[in-house]
């Protein structure tokens, strides 16, 4: 007998009983004073929201592609803390890597590694193209991290991380110098901070880029294929990427959209610095936007947020929380804005 029945059998004896009206529920944590409360309450009726095989995640976005200089991304983990979820996930983009030196790439991850040592709960990594871009950065990955692509199973619900960078596309030209300086004109000079990330937006190179296909390895096929059979019993499945791979699908992704067919699943991404929703065949696409990236262009989608995610017997309820929105117990402070309002 699971607890939610057991717990409907208690409501059923304490009305046949004579200590409850129909119109309230208890609960084996909520007590009050019967005596003095015989008939009406001063509270709703509605059940209590402690279903023990329910539980909450936050997912977060791109901290880099231009990293901001008020540093939103650290500030963040502050505030995750604040909201204390289970564990974290996060959509890619850690670092602005597209270096080829392995002494660059480990000082910026132990950069990032430091900053996520004060949260308070695991955190966990997805690829994206700054992370791997290249096959020097894939060989810090994988000496730091391990496996690029993977998957997790927690309260019956499956958590799939693929690697949108299998192989690393090209880098644009000059792409490490052009991120050099543009982090450095973000404090020097942002309106020509602002103007050179518009011209390199516009690039022809950068925009076929962000409209090719992303492809994925046979190994990363078989991969989903197996951990799917083998974990076939699950609630729902979250599926987690860099990519939005379904803007423009390739054939290999829609070979995984088929091996999720039928199947609960929600799929997440980032890359495009900008929140967008997507409802396919009945299943949610979510690209998540930044947490501390550039904003690449204007819209409501240009918001620093991170996404509660509350798993239920129905499957996940989310909620969007910008990040300005939290504080902690000493109140509002209005200096924190600018690494917000941008």
């Amino acid at each position: 007998m699971n607890t939610k029945t057991s717990g409907k059998m208690l409501c059923t004896l304490l009305l046949a009983a004579g200590f409850l009206t129909s119109s309230y529920q208890v609960s084996a944590d909520f007590s009050y004073d019967k005596k003095a409360l015989p008939g009406n309450k001063p509270w709703t009726s509605a059940t209590f929201q402690n279903d023990p095989e329910a539980f909450q995640f936050l997912v977060i976005g791109d901290r880099t592609g231009g990293a901001n200089q008020e540093e939103t991304f650290k500030l963040a983990v502050r505030q995750i803390n604040l909201l204390q979820p289970e564990f974290v996930i996060n959509v890619g983009d850690n670092i602005e890597g597209y270096s080829d030196d392995k002494g660059e790439l480990n000082e910026e991850w132990q950069g990032v590694d430091d900053m996520l040592d004060d949260l308070h709960m695991p955190f966990f990594r997805t690829p994206g193209n700054h992370d791997i871009a290249n096959d020097t950065a894939a060989e810090v990955w994988a000496e730091r991290y391990g496996a690029a692509h993977y998957y997790f199973r927690y309260k019956d619900v499956l958590f799939l991380v693929l690697n949108s960078e299998d192989p690393p596309r090209e880098a644009p030209e000059g792409i490490r110098e052009k991120l050099e300086l543009y982090n450095e004109l973000q404090v020097s000079d942002p309106a020509r901070a602002q103007a050179m990330l518009a011209e390199f937006m516009a690039d022809e190179a950068v925009v076929a880029g962000l409209s090719k296909p992303v492809e994925f390895s046979d190994e990363q096929l078989t991969f989903v294929k197996k951990t799917l059979a083998q974990h076939s019993d699950v609630r729902w499945t979250f599926v987690f990427l860099h990519e939005p791979a379904w803007e423009n699908a390739s054939e290999s992704f829609k070979a995984i959209q088929g091996m999720l067919k039928g199947r609960k699943h929600t799929v997440l991404a980032g890359h495009l610095h900008y929140y967008d929703y997507d409802l396919l065949d009945g299943h949610e696409h979510i690209t998540m936007g930044p947490a501390g990236a550039s904003f690449h262009h204007g819209g409501p989608g240009n918001v620093d947020h991170v996404m509660w995610v509350t798993v239920t017997e129905d499957g996940p309820e989310i909620a969007h929380i910008a990040l300005k929105g939290v504080f902690d117990r000493n109140g509002l402070d209005r200096s924190l804005f600018g690494a917000f309002d941008r």
